[in-house]
């Protein structure tokens, strides 16, 4: 009785570990989010911002080149048509170097705006005169802002040597446009998002700041 009991308690083991081999074969292994999110590059480290960054800068100048070309015909400001055609005419430099570096790291790029940007798009290819003017300004210097925090912050952060001077190259470019795009004195800025705020001071540095003071 005793050996029969040994005998099918060892045949049921080598059954659990031929099916436990047999799950590790057929089940496919599991990949780290974390880790399928980077890759290694002649240049350094690419992360999922890395691409990110790419992508958005592309989708940036998939609307923002058609805009500057309503601005042409659709414009009733001088100033505006000017900024557009300066907006559109860096987009197409930008563009071709977002193209050269998306290439070289191996970067898939989009080939049209996000639907936000195809919403804008509408909007103002429906829209002339004042109306168009003030829409286009402001709907540009909202989007400029948006991206201008992906940019600095993925500048601060990339450890990827190329895009980082990519990032560098985009940081100039929005903040010129911006720019431009407050020079029309039509932008309402109280409409733009507020900044973050400040994390409160700990303490004891708040101590030491009141006793210089005194």
């Amino acid at each position: 009785m005793h050996r029969l009991l040994r005998g099918e308690v060892f045949m049921l083991g080598g059954f659990v570990v031929a099916a436990a081999v047999t799950i590790l074969l057929v089940m496919p292994p599991v990949i780290d989010p974390a880790a399928a999110q980077w890759a290694q590059t002649s240049t350094g480290p690419l992360t999922a911002a890395d691409r990110d960054l790419l992508v958005k800068v592309r989708q940036a100048g998939l609307w923002e080149m058609p805009a500057g070309e309503y601005a042409k015909t659709r414009a009733e400001s001088q100033r505006v048509k000017e900024v557009g055609r300066l907006i559109m005419e860096d987009h197409m430099k930008l563009d071709l170097l977002t193209r050269q570096v998306a290439k070289k790291l191996g970067v898939a790029l989009p080939d049209e705006p996000n639907p936000q940007q195809q919403s804008w798009m509408a909007q103002l290819a429906a829209e002339s005169g004042p109306a168009f003017d003030r829409d286009y300004a402001n709907l540009l210097r909202a989007a400029h802002g948006k991206v201008f925090t992906t940019v600095a912050a993925v500048r601060a952060g990339t450890r990827n040597s190329e895009i980082r001077k990519f990032a560098e190259e985009g940081v100039k470019y929005v903040m010129r446009h911006m720019a431009l795009l407050e020079s029309t004195g039509l932008v309402d800025h109280n409409a733009l998002p507020e900044p973050p705020s400040p994390a409160p001071a700990p303490p004891v540095a708040m101590a030491v700041d009141s006793r210089r003071h005194t």
